[in-house]
């Protein structure tokens, strides 16, 4: 289904709202990931709010869609998603990373209304999604999971692995999203583990390999319908994106892959987004 300019638009300012809410929230705790966050807002408000079938009505359906945020460390940008999809009230967005919240620095199935799978450690949600993915298909669900990485993560050798299985099992109802930035905790990909050919390295593997805009609603839009068109292999988007987007200050750097925004920090930020002066 194409995405009408209105529903474009809606989105537009849903992912410039959630920018707004981020830097505050994130600035009163002085702590948690902006740069990531950042950087994977559209590919989260196009799956929640637009492609994927997900709701407080249907979480416990088998046939829902499910969305698997394996880079946890943005998960400030999912909390955003789900408290405004009504998983849970807006104001427990205020707890994020406080003792006994609901709302943890990674995501916590267990806890967290709307959370599929409790990931953190890099490479650990990838598996949990295609296994799901492969369980949907064997029972003839007919659902997908999409599952989201980020740069440091596929440096680990669980996701080739992952990707091997996904391949060999013909997983078309995995769609994986690279939120591709290009920098990691502590530098970029380039300095810390040259990635080389990633769409070459993907398409080796066996996946249906698509290149999108990955701060373009209507571009990531179109490259799931491409992935859902894609019968008899996994997809992967490659939606290349900028870490900590939106904020000049914090784009392409790695420093703010996790540090606490000050109140100059926060006053320039909220500016730019067109928040407070």
């Amino acid at each position: 289904m194409s995405l009408t300019f209105d529903k474009k638009e809606k989105l537009e300012a849903q992912c410039l709202q959630f920018r707004k809410s981020l830097i505050e929230i994130l600035h009163r705790i002085q702590t948690g990931h902006p740069g990531g966050s950042l950087s994977v807002c559209e590919i989260l408000v196009t799956l929640y709010f637009d492609a994927a079938n997900i709701s407080p009505a249907n979480i416990n359906d088998r046939d829902r869609d499910k969305i698997v945020l394996c880079k946890g460390h943005a998960a400030p940008m999912l909390y955003l998603c789900l408290a405004e999809k009504g998983f849970f009230p807006k104001e427990e967005l205020n707890t994020l990373r406080q003792i006994d919240s609901r709302l943890q620095g990674h995501p916590c199935s267990k806890d967290t209304p709307g959370v599929e799978v409790s990931t953190g450690p890099l490479g650990a949600g990838y598996p949990v999604a295609l296994g799901m993915a492969i369980s949907d298909a064997a029972d003839g669900v007919n659902a997908y999971t999409y599952a989201i990485l980020g740069d440091g993560e596929i440096n680990e050798g669980v996701v080739w692995e992952t990707c091997q299985n996904a391949s060999k099992f013909k997983a078309d109802r995995l769609i994986t999203i690279l939120d591709w930035n290009k920098v990691q905790l502590d530098g970029t990909a380039e300095e810390i583990m040259p990635q080389r050919d990633i769409p070459g390295k993907f398409k080796a593997f066996g996946y249906n390999t698509i290149a999108c805009d990955g701060h373009n609603i209507a571009s990531i839009s179109a490259a799931i319908n491409l992935a859902k068109s894609c019968k008899g292999m996994p997809s992967i988007i490659l939606a290349n994106t900028v870490k900590g987007k939106g904020v000049s200050f914090m784009e392409g750097k790695s420093a703010w892959h996790g540090k606490a925004i000050s109140d100059e920090d926060y006053r320039i930020a909220m500016k730019e987004l067109g928040g407070v002066s």
